[in-house]
């Protein structure tokens, strides 16, 4: 039994499914790669199951695939797709990577197959290279659309940022700059002065607005027309907090399906009860516009 009784926003937590097939990428900032270690009870057909579970009780939930590497398995990746209805969103995290298994044209197309159910696709180009990284050119043709994500991690090359801003100013696709979230606290969550990130993407940019919520924040820049973002979230995702009713609710923002099918409700490892989230209980999208705008 949940030691709280379960909270989460209009149309449920954001379900985060973790592919059951490793990427071949080292990326030091990577949470995920110790689980893919030993893939001793990975199983595809659980983590459909799953899938399903979580469709039933919340069937307007957003679904956001990650890893491991969702590209290296097209075929596994649409099986798990095709049980996602379209009443939900569909996010996919990728390095859109350089592999013998399949070809950019062979990704393309999978993308393109499924443009309607795909919402976006956000592609790892870090300004320090990890990976093999696809030509930007064959992002660029991805049909749906896109966001490239780079993680500003330790000491980051300051002197080539416009570099890479430019670098996707030319293809018009958005860039979202994340914090290293294993170092996000509560305390530093909304923290701007001594944020050095923040304060030098303020520098190199037009600062917009900032949205945000209790877990999670957005800043947002312009560039040349392009729409920059700096996003930080906490290293977890379930808020302890007593409602207007004087009851205390476990509030969930991510739910996980891990590798073998389970479902968690947090990052750190803690098993959900689903028949506890069956009774979940809604409220308002907590994510507020909190100075200037959002509006892109």
């Amino acid at each position: 039994m949940a030691q709280y009784p379960y909270k989460t926003r209009e149309g449920g937590a954001t379900v985060t499914v973790f592919v059951p097939y490793d990427c071949n990428n080292h990326c030091p900032f990577c949470i995920n790669k110790e689980e893919y270690g030993d893939m001793t009870g990975f199983s595809l057909e659980k983590i459909c199951e799953s899938i399903k579970v979580m469709d039933e009780i919340t069937p307007y939930c957003d679904f956001v695939f990650t890893g491991g590497e969702p590209m290296a398995n097209l075929e596994s990746l649409q099986k798990m797709m095709d049980c996602i209805p379209t009443t939900h969103r569909l996010f996919i995290n990728t390095t859109f990577p350089v592999q013998n298994e399949y070809s950019a044209d062979d990704m393309i197309a999978f993308c393109e197959r499924n443009k309607d159910k795909i919402t976006c696709i956000n592609i790892s180009r870090h300004m320090k290279k990890y990976v093999e990284e696809s030509p930007d050119e064959v992002i660029a043709r991805i049909p749906t659309r896109k966001r490239v994500n780079c993680v500003l991690y330790k000491n980051y090359p300051k002197d080539k940022i416009f570099e890479y801003a430019d670098r996707f100013v030319k293809w018009n696709i958005p860039i979202q700059f994340r914090y290293d979230y294993t170092e996000t606290t509560p305390e530093n969550l909304y923290e701007q002065e001594n944020d050095t990130i923040l304060q030098d993407l303020k520098s190199h940019f037009t600062y917009m607005g900032l949205d945000g919520c209790r877990m999670r924040n957005g800043f947002h820049f312009a560039y040349k027309g392009l729409h920059l973002t700096y996003h930080k979230t906490l290293p977890y995702s379930t808020i302890i907090e007593e409602g207007d009713d004087g009851v205390t609710y476990a509030i969930l923002y991510d739910i996980l399906i891990k590798q073998n099918g389970d479902i968690h409700s947090d990052w750190t490892g803690v098993l959900m009860d689903v028949d506890a989230y069956r009774h979940v209980v809604f409220e308002p999208n907590d994510n507020v516009l909190l100075d200037g705008t959002n509006e892109f």
